[in-house]
C-alpha cells in the first residue's frame, strides 16, 4: 500500500450560518501547548466582526422569539452532537491545553455536561427570576425576564473548550445572539465547535464564532451600536477598562472578567442574569384580570 498524503484541516470563521475565510485573507499559526505546529487559523479582521454582528442581529427576532422549551431542545442537540464528536474534541483540548487525554477526556465532558445544565434551565428562568410583584392598588405587577440582544464574547484564554462554553451557553440559554472571539493561542476547539453548531438545529447566525486577536477585535465590538452586551472574560486588565470605556458609549451591558480558579465548578446563574432584561407589566384586576388577559 502506498503511502498517503496527510490531508490537512483547514479551519474557517463561522458566521451567518456559514464558514467564510477571513475578509482579510490573512491567517496565523496555531501550535500545541508544547510548541508544535497544529494548523493554520483565519486571522479575523474588524470587517469581519462587524459582519457577525449583523448576522447576529439579523437571528436574534427568530431565537429571542422561539418558546423556550423549544431553545432547550435545540441546545441539548447540541451536547449530542459533542458527544458523538468527544474523540477529536478530547485531541484538540490535550493539544491546545497540554493535558494527557485522560484530562483532556474531563475537561471535554465536563464541557457537555455544563452545556446540557445550561439547555435545562430554558424553560426555568421566567419562574425563577420573574414573578409577581406586590403593589398597592387594584393592579397586578408582573416581571418577567427578557433576552438583551446581541452580546459580544470574548472567550477565556485559558480553557479553550469548557471555559468556552461556560461563556457562550448561557447566553444562547437566554435566547440572545452570540459574537464569539475564540481564545487567542488555542482557537481550534472553537472552530470545531461551529462544525457542530453548523449541522445542529441552531438557526445560523445565533452563534458567530471568529479567531484572531483578542486585543485587535474586541474593541470594535465593544464600540458597536449594534451589540448590546459584551463579556470581558478573555480580555486582560488593561485591555478591559479599554473596552468598558468604549462599551460606555451605547450604555452596553458589561460583564468584568472575573478570575475562575475552576471553570469545572459550577456556575449557577451569574453568566445568565447579566444578559437578561426585566420586562414589567401593570395590568388592572377586576373582569378583565379575572378573565386571564394579559399584554
Amino acid at each position: 500500500m502506498s503511502d498517503r498524503l496527510s490531508v490537512l484541516k483547514t479551519y474557517k470563521l463561522y458566521v451567518g450560518g456559514k464558514f467564510p475565510r477571513s475578509e482579510s485573507g490573512r491567517v496565523y499559526e496555531v501550535t500545541s501547548a508544547k510548541g508544535a505546529w497544529l494548523a493554520n487559523a483565519p486571522l479575523s479582521s474588524r470587517k469581519d466582526a462587524r459582519d457577525a454582528v449583523v448576522a447576529a442581529r439579523k437571528a436574534f427576532g427568530g431565537w429571542s422569539g422561539a418558546t423556550a422549551y423549544n431553545r432547550g431542545q435545540v441546545l441539548y442537540r447540541v451536547a449530542e452532537m459533542l458527544e458523538g464528536r468527544r474523540a477529536q474534541f478530547v485531541q484538540e483540548v490535550a493539544d491546545a491545553e497540554g493535558l494527557s487525554k485522560s484530562k483532556a477526556a474531563e475537561q471535554v465532558d465536563a464541557a457537555v455536561d455544563r452545556w446540557v445544565w445550561y439547555a435545562g434551565w430554558t424553560d426555568k428562568l421566567a419562574q425563577v427570576l420573574g414573578g409577581a410583584n406586590p403593589v398597592a392598588g387594584p393592579y397586578f405587577n408582573l416581571s418577567a425576564p427578557e433576552p438583551t440582544g446581541v452580546v459580544a464574547v470574548l472567550a477565556p484564554q485559558e480553557s479553550s473548550l469548557l471555559g468556552l462554553i461556560s461563556v457562550v451557553a448561557p447566553v444562547l440559554a437566554t435566547g440572545s445572539t452570540a459574537v464569539v472571539v475564540a481564545a487567542e493561542k488555542s482557537p481550534l476547539p472553537a472552530l470545531s465547535l461551529a462544525e457542530v453548531l453548523a449541522t445542529s438545529d441552531v438557526p445560523g447566525g445565533v452563534v458567530n464564532l471568529l479567531s484572531g486577536r483578542t486585543a485587535e477585535l474586541a474593541p470594535t465590538l465593544a464600540a458597536h451600536q449594534d451589540v448590546n452586551a459584551i463579556d470581558l472574560t478573555g480580555a486582560d486588565p488593561a485591555l478591559a477598562t479599554e473596552l468598558e470605556i468604549a462599551a460606555a458609549d451605547n450604555l452596553k451591558r458589561v460583564l468584568r472578567p472575573q478570575p475562575v480558579d475552576n471553570w469545572t465548578a459550577s456556575p449557577g446563574l451569574d453568566r445568565m442574569t447579566p444578559f437578561l432584561e426585566t420586562k414589567t407589566v401593570w395590568h388592572p384586576t377586576g373582569a378583565l384580570g379575572v378573565s386571564g388577559s394579559s399584554y
